[in-house]
């Protein structure tokens, strides 16, 4: 594994573990030259998903993306990272146990959504206003009431 730090190539694993349901291999490593410490993860490599945008392009399912977007409507929220990838962790479980390995970007916003509104009720908002795309500010409104009900 390539070192972080100084771009070596040598390195030994000092602690690996599972996490992630045992879906993933959590390992520490530290780099032989530098002796700096980092952590790669080690994935089984699915059958890639292919996420079908509205505008009917395709593009491969990308999980730094969606988390990108969780994340940013999570930002200065009393929400923990650990959270947010358990909610993607979620989100991916069942993505990969369709048999369809193609999805709507809608499905997965939708999926987002329904997860977020558990998690933190601000972050729900924030991500929708993206999602949804509110036109109106009475569209943003009938957002809000469906949240109090």
């Amino acid at each position: 594994m390539k070192c972080p730090y100084c771009g070596k190539l040598e390195d030994k694993v000092v602690d690996s573990r599972a996490s992630r349901d045992g879906a993933t291999i959590r390992r520490r490593r530290e780099c032989l030259s530098c002796s700096e410490r980092f952590t790669t993860y080690e994935t089984v490599e699915a059958t890639p998903i292919t996420v079908v945008k509205r505008d009917g392009r395709r593009e491969p399912y990308n999980r730094e993306k969606v988390l990108r977007g969780v994340r940013l409507a999570a930002k200065k929220r009393p929400v923990g990272d650990d959270q947010l990838e358990r909610l993607i962790d979620d989100i991916e479980l069942e993505l990969f146990a369709r048999q369809e390995r193609e999805v709507g970007a809608a499905e997965i916003g939708e999926m987002v959504l329904a997860r977020l509104e558990q998690v933190d009720k601000v972050a729900y908002i924030r991500f929708a206003s993206v999602y949804k795309d509110f036109k109106t500010t009475g569209a943003f409104l009938d957002e809000l009431k469906h949240l109090k009900t």
